[in-house]
């Protein structure tokens, strides 16, 4: 058994120490500081191809990739050099440039259903446009979301329901209007009946919108059952409400269409971020050109913003659409996810833990359960308290994993069978600690 390594992380503690008392809890957004794993979190200093390291000189494997927009690995050449050459013509004008239409045209071109995109500067601002634009689209002011599904901070989709059909929102957040979370109606995932139940009890002429994370990335990784998406986009169709696929974490991740593609079903309006710009803050929403012409300067709804396009953000997206153009990434995750997942539960097995480990395309995620993991409410019976310790346990071997057990990790194009190997001889070592 490898021991594990004794590092140092002296200069994160001081730098955490620091930032406790000018940010609120010492990071700048919650996930980071650790509190669901114990301990105090890592300051990064740089990122390579598939590692990261501290700011302590202490080197990781890294299964994080920023939350999911390094397709390629930390730092690759080619979005550096489109930066490079983008900045020294200016950071940003507030005016319209070459670049958001060339990854605009990319983006239509690459993306099912997509006839027109609108940028914005966050997955948060996608999702939240996206909305207003269904209810005004439709006339309707209701939501139905799903447990577990996180669609950015907005008000009106921090809310949280009981389980079984449609109680009336509860707002997840101080500071949430309880008007805003009446109109949201939270309920399972991958339960078609209660979904369609959920529609008669509310009355569908209520109901503006259905959002969903096709495949859940942000409660661990839950894929959708068989049939799943398509009996939603169904139902939805036979209703007149709209269907919107959050795909701030799928976009390009699961496959080259998103989840669009990899399930052959198409939403009437899709969210992106993060994988879009390559690394840069961006989002953007989109769909036919029908829907899309209601957004002001064309139509009535009203939705903008002073650095929507910003040039480099352009740039690194045009980088990183044409890098999959040339180079295709996604056999390779598909390989090297499947070796994951399969060889992970296999090592579980071996040493008596049951995991539950799955992948989609570069989305990968595990939860210590003997049963299958279909939805919110079926993980948080997983269990969370040897997630904890397996987390430090990899940590302290040079292995870097989100930070809490629900949420679903990635691998990039610079992960190698060599990385997977390394990951599953750690995780072999670790368990027999645990």
């Amino acid at each position: 058994m490898t021991p594990p390594l004794k590092l140092s992380h002296s200069r994160s503690h001081e730098l955490f120490t620091r930032a406790n008392k000018v940010i609120p809890g010492g990071v700048n957004s919650p996930v980071r500081a650790f509190r669901s794993v114990g301990g105090e979190p890592l300051f990064l200093a740089r990122g390579s191809g598939s590692y990261v390291w501290d700011v302590d000189g202490n080197r990781y494997l890294d299964f994080v990739g920023s939350w999911g927009p390094l397709l390629f690995g930390h730092a690759p050449e080619f979005v550096l050099n489109a930066l490079r050459e983008t900045m020294v013509s200016g950071t940003s004008f507030g005016a319209p440039t070459e670049l958001e239409v060339q990854l605009a045209e990319l983006m239509c071109e690459t993306l099912p259903g997509l006839e027109m995109v609108r940028m914005v500067n966050s997955g948060t601002e996608a999702t939240m446009s996206a909305i207003r634009l269904a209810r005004g689209v439709t006339g309707r002011d209701r939501i139905i979301k799903f447990n577990g599904c996180y669609h950015g901070h907005s008000d009106s989709l921090l809310v949280k329901a009981g389980s079984g059909l449609a109680t009336l929102g509860i707002a997840g957040s101080p500071g949430v209007p309880a008007q805003f979370a009446e109109l949201t109606t939270s309920i399972p995932y991958n339960d078609l009946a209660l979904f369609e139940e959920t529609i008669r009890a509310l009355g569908p002429n209520t109901i503006a919108c259905v959002i969903i994370e096709p495949v859940i990335g942000n409660a661990g990784l839950i894929l959708p059952t068989n049939g799943y998406l398509a009996g939603l986009r169904k139902l939805t169709e036979d209703h007149g409400i709209v269907l919107i696929f959050d795909e701030v974490m799928t976009g390009f991740r699961v496959a080259r269409g998103g989840a669009a593609e990899r399930f052959g079903v198409t939403p009437d309006l899709v969210t992106y971020g993060k994988v879009i710009g390559g690394g840069l803050p961006v989002g953007a929403f989109g769909g036919t050109r029908e829907m899309m012409s209601h957004l002001a300067p064309l139509g009535p709804i009203y939705q903008a913003g002073t650095l929507s396009g910003n040039p480099l953000a352009m740039a690194a997206g045009i980088a990183m659409l044409s890098e999959i153009q040339k180079n295709d990434p996604y056999p390779h995750f598909e390989r090297l996810g499947a070796k994951w997942s399969a060889e992970f539960s296999a090592i579980g097995k071996e040493n008596g833990v049951a995991i539950s480990a799955t992948s989609c395309g570069s989305m990968i995620g595990f939860f210590f359960s003997d049963v299958p993991i279909t939805n919110y409410e079926t993980a948080l019976g997983s269990d969370v308290e040897r997630f904890k310790r397996f987390f430090h346990a990899m940590l302290s071997r040079g292995v870097y994993l989100a930070p809490s057990a629900f949420e679903a990790g990635f691998l990039s194009a610079a992960h190698t069978e060599s990385d997977i190997e390394f990951f599953l001889t750690q995780a072999r070592d670790a368990l027999k600690t645990l």
